[in-house]
């Protein structure tokens, strides 16, 4: 499988850093992922992963995931996460990621 380097592009919306994800969460995502957290919870307000363009998610994907999550709940940041399709979605309610992030509907514009 053909892999696409993970983008991230972080813009605000009332208040509410959103981080739009765009190809593949997986072990070459880690520094690119980690400083669209960065840029996103330095402003504080929530932050929103928007999934909605990530084409693949895989297990150490997940992993950065958890790990952007127990930097959030260190700093007192809300994150969500939006734009899932219903397999990641499931996927995200069976590793009980669903359990520490609220997950929306659409792609964080809502």
């Amino acid at each position: 499988m053909a892999t696409r380097e993970l983008e991230v592009a972080v813009r605000r919306r009332d208040g509410v850093a959103v981080i739009d994800l765009v190809g593949d969460v997986d072990s070459a995502a880690e520094a690119a992922l980690q400083r669209g957290y960065d840029e996103a919870a330095g402003g504080g307000g929530p932050v929103v992963l928007n999934f909605s363009e990530a084409g693949y998610i895989n297990s150490t994907g997940i992993a950065l995931i958890v790990g952007l999550l127990a930097q959030a709940r260190a700093r007192d940041v809300e994150v969500r996460a939006s734009g899932l399709s219903d397999h990641y979605r499931e996927i995200f309610e069976i590793t009980r990621l669903a359990d520490f992030m609220t997950i929306e509907e659409g792609d964080g514009d809502a």
